[in-house]
């Protein structure tokens, strides 16, 4: 069931709120950014996520094949939220659980994680090796 939540990033320029589903799919990636920035996102189509504020306080990198805009506010840092414009199923925005600011902790240990394997190019299935993720 889908359930407004509200985030931010650490500085609180840049906020927005998503229409999740925690009881779906979380993500765990080995690819090299998201295992360096600890992302750990759920999933939300384009019509159920809107940014609030901060849309000039975003930065945006993008690498490789410029599939994936990885967007970070330019005060503290913090990566919010991702977007994903070529997924199985369309653009999709990829929100951070860790900037949720109204969901518990133990909503979070409940959320089903999927492990993909970003690094050797194989999305359908989880790495060998996942537990640090």
């Amino acid at each position: 069931m889908l359930k407004t939540c509200h985030g931010s990033c650490h500085c609180g320029a840049v906020t927005f709120e998503a229409d999740l589903d925690l009881a779906q799919s979380t993500y765990r990636c080995n690819c090299s950014i998201c295992r360096r920035t600890r992302f750990w996102p759920a999933i939300a189509k384009p019509e159920n996520f809107r940014l609030l504020t901060g849309e000039s306080d975003l930065m945006q990198y993008v690498f490789n094949t410029e599939k994936n805009h990885h967007t970070f506010c330019r005060h503290c840092g913090v990566r919010s939220f991702g977007i994903g414009n070529e997924t199985p199923i369309g653009k999709m925005y990829g929100v951070n659980l860790g900037c949720l600011d109204d969901v518990t902790d133990e909503e979070l240990s409940k959320a089903p994680i999927t492990y993909v394997d970003g690094r050797n190019d194989r999305w359908q299935g989880a790495p060998e090796f996942f537990a640090h993720l």
